[in-house]
């Protein structure tokens, strides 16, 4: 098996972490992959050349696959260059990769009032949705209720109840966690995914003393948490 120094390097790197992680020996991951401890050695230390043959038990006995152990470290697997993606009100970058945090999708939503609401904006799906706002105050249209969150607070909501998002007097800018259920439900059949982000922006404005009695009746399931100090 033939690598370029530096991903041979960040191998070795990746064998010695995992082993020291679990607080094995050399002696402990040898006895679980069948390999000679002076063998291992060598493979960390740059001494020996890396094969795939032995790859492949050492990735088992790790807990990993040899696909995670040998992948390539350069700075296009860390930094995400999201692309806005555009709709009637709102604009969606996507800030997760397609295989990231766990199927879990990450997107951040610029929405104003030009966003279409109503009725036909409500959607449903199975899980569970969750947002914070990081500026402007959002309308969060849950089944009959409307509830503003405002800059600092989160909302979590069972997603089996219609819901839309969308902007109250002025933009409102929003991060977003889609689980597998809602990433299925929001982006799925996009041209761009971007672009069927923001199918789950919706809603129209409603007056503050309106959300103030309406908030103090969102339920144990839908909560308002306020981070802000």
């Amino acid at each position: 098996m033939t690598q370029e120094p530096d991903v041979d390097n960040v191998i070795r790197a990746r064998i010695r972490g995992l082993r020291l992680s679990r607080g094995w020996s050399l002696e402990n991951l040898a006895a679980r992959c069948q390999l000679s401890p002076s063998t291992l050695s060598r493979l960390e230390t740059g001494n020996r050349r890396i094969a795939l043959d032995q790859l492949v038990p050492i990735a088992r006995a790790l807990g990993t696959t040899l696909d995670a152990l040998v992948e390539s470290s350069d700075d296009a697997d860390v930094v995400i260059r999201p692309q806005p993606g555009y709709r009637p009100g709102v604009t969606t970058w996507i800030l997760s990769s397609d295989d990231g945090l766990y199927g879990k999708t990450v997107a951040k939503m610029r929405i104003t009032a030009e966003r279409p609401g109503g009725p036909s904006q409500l959607g449903v799906h199975p899980g569970r949705d969750w947002f914070t706002v990081l500026s402007g105050i959002a309308v969060l249209a849950l089944g009959e209720r409307t509830i503003l969150v405002h800059p600092g607070e989160v909302a979590e909501f069972s997603t089996m109840v219609p819901h839309s998002i969308g902007a109250h007097e002025g933009p409102v800018e929003i991060l977003t966690i889609l689980n597998h259920d809602g990433g299925r439900a929001h982006l799925h059949g996009a041209d761009r995914a971007p672009d069927h982000a923001a199918d789950h922006a919706a809603g129209q404005p409603v007056t503050r003393g309106a959300n103030e009695s309406l908030t103090a009746r969102a339920g144990r399931r839908n909560l308002i948490l306020n981070h802000a100090e």
